[in-house]
């Protein structure tokens, strides 16, 4: 039994090492191979009758540092994030333009203010007149193509979610797929080896696009879920990415849970249990090609429109709207008339009381016609707070809304008494003596080329619409301005209006008052601005003029870009070095194959010799059997 025993051992030794012979082949014919992770042999001892044992290939392991894969995941979906992040907002700049160069929002708008102070310095001149209305329309051209750079890039980031959910799904497709092959295959199992290498190859894809979480069961089956929870693949099942296109996007497409009223492509994902979900309105996905795609679409690249059509309708409001102080009230109780007539959708009145707590607070009365509008929203602690009320539905009636809006207050509406006229809105304290009304003002669009007053509406919402800033259930008229914006075409067809304001009596030769007010307005005045700009807060909104406020948001929108490249290269640092220690563990590394191989070649060789020994033995004993 001796000698059979040490056969036994010896060609389950060379049959060892041929399976591991056969390893270390395909570990070198594969180094290059995308994806291919090395393989070692699993041999185990098997006891052989009373001495000895035999060696038993029981399959392969993959040489895999499971935490490494994970974290490279992690920041491969980051740097997907990253790169197209960084990607858009470089394009951004390109809409943009150098800062000083030609065919800038910044040289059209200095260009513009430029020619206004020129025109004051020769009042009167047809050329200086022409050249300023020439830099009105360039400028309002520039905010025109802005606006549709802004939008090319949101059609853009459009299509890529499209793609890119494609691209997903094949991923997750192909995972599900290899599930099932891999389904009664055991891990060590030569031919699951490879089944997990195809597998890793398609969740690292699939992690470039949305952010992955991978866990293994006991059958070897990946299930991949989303860091918020999201099943995308199980046991041979995957989820599926569905988008709807819009195609070319405008200003006024924008995301709304509602998905009849939302202006861009929804992407929504249909689970396995056949439930859909709306990916956006949900924040399914935190990281990935495909989170920045939405976050850029509906917020960033909205973000950049709100800021270009705030520039647009300050500074037509600037030049067009006229603000009058209302009459005080004496009381007590004590506080303002303030006269509605001629007041336009969109029109205000601007309301500063003190309360009980003795803060100062603004209140901002809007001109809303359209009832499916109402009521506005504010955000927490707005200041000042908007107010939405029909400025055409009599006293009475704007008084009694107004009370019931402001009721904790402590301030009084009601229609001014005779003889005020019934277009007199009266806002006084309650008389408690815990507020106080300290000013009133009404701001109305002037209309009139020649209104008697410098106010002017040289830019229009259109061809020929005033722009008021009116609120509708659609929207904000600001929203979209600056790619409708134009020149009044009154004013092109006679450009002596930017110094004439008045016909009766007519404007004297020389009077520079029109153009100094429209320089003043556009360089000294100080105007509030929306937060939705990114640029303050609810509580304190940036204010500046509005040559501040274009400079103010350029300089953001260039530190963002700045940002993200920077945030770019260390998401590629990171990445790269992950991938560096992943592939020192799992990839071929040839120089300990060739040294495997000597080991192979010489266990090979001793086994041989165990087999070369014990058969002349054999013959030794034959012969003295003889």
């Amino acid at each position: 039994m001796g000698l059979s025993s040490a056969l036994a051992s010896a060609m389950s030794g060379l049959r060892a090492n041929q399976a591991a012979l056969s390893i270390v082949s395909s570990n070198v014919a594969n180094s290059q191979t995308p994806g291919y992770v090395a393989q070692t042999p699993n041999q185990i001892e098997v006891t052989t009758g009373d001495f000895g044992s035999t060696a038993k290939t029981t399959g392969v392991s993959r040489e895999i540092d499971s935490y490494v894969q994970n974290q490279l995941r992690t920041e491969t979906g980051g740097s997907g994030y990253a790169d197209q992040t960084a990607n858009i907002l470089k394009q951004l700049q390109n809409v943009y333009g150098n800062p000083g160069g030609s065919g800038t929002l910044e040289t059209a708008l200095n260009n513009f203010t430029s020619s206004l102070q020129a025109l004051s310095t020769s009042a009167g001149s047809s050329s200086a007149q022409t050249v300023a209305v020439g830099a009105a329309q360039a400028l309002a051209t520039q905010l025109n193509v802005t606006t549709k750079g802004i939008q090319s890039l949101r059609s853009n980031v459009e299509q890529d979610l499209g793609t890119s959910a494609q691209a997903a799904n094949s991923a997750m497709n192909q995972i599900a797929d290899i599930n099932t092959k891999l389904q009664g295959l055991a891990a060590n199992d030569p031919s699951a080896a490879t089944l997990m290498d195809q597998r890793d190859q398609a969740i690292n894809s699939l992690s470039k696009y949305v952010d992955v979480r991978v866990t293994t069961d006991g059958s070897n089956q990946a299930n991949i879920f989303t860091t918020t929870g999201i099943q995308l693949v199980g046991a041979g099942l995957a989820s599926q990415f569905s988008f709807s296109s819009v195609g070319a996007l405008s200003a006024t497409s924008l995301y709304n849970s509602d998905p009849a009223k939302s202006g861009v492509g929804a992407l929504n994902i249909k689970l396995p249990n056949g439930s859909s979900i709306d990916v956006a309105g949900n924040s399914v996905i935190s990281s990935g090609q495909i989170a920045a795609d939405l976050k850029l679409r509906d917020q960033t690249l909205v973000q950049a429109q709100n800021q270009v059509d705030q520039l647009a309708a300050t500074m037509s409001s600037a030049l067009s709207d006229k603000t009058t102080a209302g009459s005080t009230v004496s009381g007590p109780p004590a506080g303002f008339d303030i006269d509605l007539a001629g007041a336009q959708p969109g029109n205000t009145v601007n309301i500063s009381y003190t309360d009980s707590t003795n803060t100062q607070r603004q209140i901002t009365l809007v001109n809303v016609t359209d009832s499916a509008a109402l009521p506005l929203q504010n955000a927490t602690n707005a200041n000042p707070m908007q107010i939405g009320v029909n400025f055409s539905g009599g006293m009475g009636a704007i008084a009694s809304a107004l009370n019931t809006a402001l009721s904790g207050s402590h301030l009084t509406f009601s229609a001014a008494p005779s003889p005020a006229t019934a277009t007199t809105l009266r806002v006084t304290d309650d008389n408690s003596g815990l507020a106080k009304v300290n000013s009133a003002s009404s701001t109305k669009t002037i209309s009139s080329l020649t209104s008697g007053s410098p106010q002017l509406p040289l830019f229009t919402d259109g061809s020929t619409a005033l722009y008021t800033g009116a609120i509708t259930a659609s929207g904000s008229q600001m929203t979209g301005l600056a790619g409708r914006i134009s020149v009044n075409p009154s004013l092109v067809t006679d450009p002596t209006k930017l110094s004439v304001y008045s016909t009766s009596p007519v404007t004297p030769t020389g009077d520079t008052t029109r153009s100094d007010y429209l320089y003043s307005q556009l360089t000294n005045t100080v105007f509030s601005y929306s937060p939705q700009t990114g640029l303050g807060s609810a509580s304190q909104p940036f204010s500046g003029s509005v040559s501040n406020y274009l400079q103010q948001f350029l300089s953001v929108q260039a530190n963002a870009s700045t940002q993200a490249t920077a945030l770019q290269q260390g998401q590629s640092v990171v990445v790269s070095t992950l991938q560096a220690k992943f592939n020192s563990t799992s990839s071929v590394n040839l120089d300990s194959e060739m040294s495997n191989l000597i080991q192979l070649q010489n266990a090979y060789a001793a086994n041989a010799h165990v087999m070369s020994v014990v058969q002349s033995m054999m013959n030794t004993l034959l012969q003295a059997q003889v």
